[in-house]
């Protein structure tokens, strides 16, 4: 399916089908001995979903290495963690609303901590904001802490959704873009999601994300080519046209021009960080080399 302006999908196809596949392999991280992130959602959300080929990863029936991307489980299961520890430091630091932009199957409302008085917006197309809610209602689980979710699509006035939700831009927040800022959107789209979250964001927010350096392409071929392999093993997964051109801001460079104060990190880093238990070949390292991912403070309007 070629991207377009106005196009929509579900958890089964195109960037739907890329959050039911990080959901999987957070589900098959979570079973492993002396786990590096603990997400007890992801394996019925998965299998809600439907796709054949993730709900047999996320239960264990099939591992990730029996399709020729072991590495996968350990790569979102660092990402996962990094962009947990993100919300503790936020958090201690006094802030106490937080939005997580293009949610997907994002649990976090769910089963990370939060402290007394603060409240969590979740963001994403309607039909997956619907879903999620409806299969999380099922399984009667009930978030840690106060959560308002939001129907609206990131090429839309969310910033308008989001204030009558009941989000209140003259107080810190922390922001999470998981997964998004990687071709996912348009370019005039990305660049006005910056703008747009730099104006909501009072002295004292902090942002997080991974992103794409400003001489890199796009991953939609590179998961293009995962399908192509999965397809070798008689699973059929409909990415589609992931992504759109590079042609937009760095999100690094962005941020520092308009106020805020921003730390970069490698995949090294984040496999650092998780002492060494997960596992990643030196080609798949080098080949993620374009993907960085940033915690920025923001220090003044």
């Amino acid at each position: 399916m070629q991207r377009s302006d106005n196009d929509t999908w579900n958890l089964a196809t195109s960037v739907g089908a890329t959050a039911t596949m990080v959901a999987a392999a957070r589900a098959a991280a979570s079973r492993q001995a002396d786990p590096i992130i603990n997400d007890p959602f992801a394996e019925p959300l998965v299998h809600a979903a439907g796709i054949d080929l993730f709900t047999r990863l996320a239960s264990g029936e099939l591992e990730f290495a029996d399709i020729e991307t072991g590495w996968m489980m350990h790569y979102f299961a660092v990402r996962a963690r990094f962009f947990d520890s993100f919300f503790p430091s936020a958090l201690s630091a006094g802030i106490r609303q937080a939005v997580i932009v293009g949610s997907g199957l994002d649990s976090r409302a769910y089963r990370l901590e939060w402290p007394a008085g603060s409240i969590v917006y979740e963001i994403d197309q309607p039909e997956v904001i619907d879903f999620k809610n409806s299969v999380l209602t099922r399984m009667g689980a009930t978030p840690a802490t106060q959560l308002r979710t939001i129907g609206i699509d990131l090429r839309l006035d969310w910033p308008t959704a989001l204030r009558q939700a009941g989000f209140d831009p003259s107080s810190p927040t922390a922001w999470l873009a998981e997964g998004l800022l990687i071709g996912y959107l348009p370019c005039d789209a990305q660049n006005r999601l910056l703008h747009q979250l730099t104006a909501l964001s009072a002295p004292g927010s902090r942002f997080t994300a991974d992103h794409l350096t400003d001489d890199s392409s796009s991953i939609g071929s590179y998961l293009l080519g995962v399908a192509e392999s999965w397809k070798r093993h008689g699973y059929v997964v409909d990415f589609g046209d992931l992504t759109y051109p590079r042609d937009r801001s760095d999100v690094e460079k962005y941020l520092r021009a308009r106020g805020w104060h921003t730390t970069d990190y490698g995949l090294g880093d984040l496999l650092n960080g998780a002492g060494g238990s997960a596992k990643i070949p030196d080609n798949i390292l080098s080949g993620h080399d374009a993907l960085h991912y940033l915690i920025a403070a923001r220090t003044n309007r």
